[in-house]
């Protein structure tokens, strides 16, 4: 790769992670889909070579960073949903509210718990 070649891939790189960025805080992970192989083209292409540009480096570093935290933070996220749609599904769990005092109250819904219908 010569010199104008690695430029190009850290500044596509660059803005591929700057997009990854905006479709996790968009919450867009049929995009995610999508930028996943160019990304690991980009990060692998740039593996086969020495690196000279350090400040370019660092910069790449920190965007892989923060969007790993926004990966790690919506995996989350969505475990939580999941674990909720499986509770509610099994028809257990609790009902949050909050009180006046702005503190949160849990309501067991427990298997004892049942409702009536009346016509």
């Amino acid at each position: 790769m010569t010199g104008k070649n690695q430029a190009v891939t850290i500044t596509e790189l660059n803005e591929l992670l700057d997009a990854e960025r905006e479709a996790l805080l968009q919450g867009d992970l049929e995009s995610l889909n999508d930028l996943l192989v160019p990304k690991e083209t980009l990060i692998a292409a740039m593996r086969d070579v020495p690196q000279t540009d350090l400040s370019a480096m660092q910069a790449l570093d920190q965007k892989v960073k923060r969007n790993q935290l926004l990966l790690d933070g919506a995996m989350e996220g969505i475990r939580a949903v999941a674990q909720r749609m499986s509770q509610l599904r099994e028809g257990r769990g609790a009902l949050e509210t909050y009180g006046a005092d702005g503190k949160r109250h849990d309501i067991s819904l427990g298997a004892e718990t049942s409702v009536e219908h009346r016509a």
